[in-house]
């Protein structure tokens, strides 16, 4: 079965850090661009970041640069989104998603497969 599971989010303070961890099953992680997205209830879904399958190009939203880092283990088939100097404003449902490339910030191609999101709260 083709997976893609989301986990490592939580509650944190304002100027805290996250790591969020995007593992697949059932295929192999190399072979594709995956990009980090973020929805809130009444907003536009986001593109946060997105990495090429080659692991040379890695884009991310201004909103994140400098704060957030994504990047890629093939040997465990994961893909991580490391965030750091969190804000309140950084409150989303974050989830991931494999495809062919990355067109900015999001994957894009096929519409492979995404996982179902794990919900990340910047709350005093």
């Amino acid at each position: 079965q083709l997976q893609l599971v989301e986990s490592g989010g939580g509650l944190v303070q304002p100027g805290g850090s996250l790591r969020l961890s995007c593992a697949a099953s059932g295929f192999t992680l190399d072979s594709y661009a995956i990009g980090w997205f973020r929805q809130t209830p009444g907003k536009e879904r986001e593109g946060v970041s997105c990495i090429s399958a080659s692991g040379d190009q890695i884009v991310y939203a201004d909103s994140v640069k400098g704060r957030f880092t994504l990047s890629r283990d093939d040997a465990k088939n994961t893909a991580y989104l490391q965030m750091n100097s969190l804000k309140p404003e950084d409150t989303a449902v974050y989830s991931c998603a494999a495809d062919i490339y990355c067109e900015g910030t999001k994957v894009a191609g096929i519409s492979f497969l995404q996982g179902q999101g794990t919900l990340v709260t910047v709350s005093s």
